[in-house]
Order: C-alpha cells, then structure tokens, then sequence
C-alpha cells in the first residue's frame, strides 16, 4: 500500500506520517515510550522554573519598591 492510502484508511496526512518518521524513524518501542517520557518530564521542569522565576520577580517587586 501507499502512504496516502494508508493515511486516508486511518486519518493522517502524508506530512504527519514522514514527520513522525524523521523524529522516530529507526527506534524500537521502548526508545519512543522513553523518549515521549522524558519530553513531557522536560515540559513539566521548564513549567516549574517558569513559576519560580515569576515568583522571584514578584518578590523583587514587592521588596524593592520604596514606600
């Protein structure tokens, strides 16, 4: 079968088929599970540091302004 009609059977498109190719392309399921895994970790991390770094420009604010 073809890529289109692959994708028309299932709904995707051929640019989301070689997308996840080029990203996944040559790795067993175990590699992909991991991976997915550690970019949902790496998203919670950024989201963390996001927090903490408002928190710190809010406690500037607060302690730095003159009364």
């Amino acid at each position: 079968m073809q890529i289109k009609e692959i994708g028309r059977n299932h709904y995707f498109s051929d640019a989301s088929f070689y997308k996840w190719r080029s990203k996944y392309g040559g790795m067993n399921a175990y590699e992909a599970k991991r991976l997915r895994e550690l970019e949902m970790e790496n998203g919670k991390l950024k989201r963390l540091l996001a927090e903490a770094h408002l928190d710190i420009h809010a406690l500037k604010s607060f302690f730095c302004t003159k009364p």
